[in-house]
């Protein structure tokens, strides 16, 4: 676990398990190796509660690439799945929302590509389903294990397993 790369994915708007699987799929094809997927939990909106609720999940993957170019295979999969971030509203509803969650042995303070996510361990939506697959993960900059992240996780918000 400590050698993938983790993407956090989500989304609240139209077929969103159907757009999940629909990403996975896209993810394997710059994956050296099967990928690792988390089952996909139900969470509360986070930033602006006024919207529908969310589904997420976690997958790991070998990339085949470095890590700026990941992130824009990342944002052109966004677009294919119907995300525009010119006109969304910050933390809005969306189709599919790609984040790029830790990868080992990199940080990055640039502003394009910050690694590990600035808020990875603020999300109960994102750790929830990484305890899953990873609990024993320590991210590549950060000092504690998934499992311990989870457990001092400060985010309120409920979380629940779906699929």
């Amino acid at each position: 676990m400590d050698t993938l790369v983790w993407v956090g994915l989500g989304g609240n708007r139209g077929d969103v398990r159907a757009t999940l699987a629909g990403a996975r799929a896209a993810l394997a094809a710059w994956s050296d190796g099967p990928l690792e997927a988390s089952p996909i939990y139900a969470s509360a909106p986070w930033g602006d509660g006024d919207q529908p609720i969310f589904f997420n999940q976690v997958v790991g993957l070998a990339p085949t690439v470095a890590p700026s170019a990941l992130l824009a295979a990342l944002q052109a999969m966004e677009a294919r799945f119907g995300r525009d971030r010119a006109t969304e509203r910050r933390w809005g509803p969306r189709t599919l929302d790609l984040d790029l969650l830790c990868w080992p042995g990199v940080r990055s303070a640039d502003p394009t590509l910050i690694l590990p996510h600035p808020r990875m361990a603020q999300r109960r939506f994102v750790l929830a389903p990484l305890f899953e697959v990873a609990p024993g993960l320590v991210p590549f900059g950060l000092d504690a294990t998934v499992a311990a992240l989870l457990a001092d996780c400060p985010d309120g918000g409920w979380v629940r397993r779906c699929w």
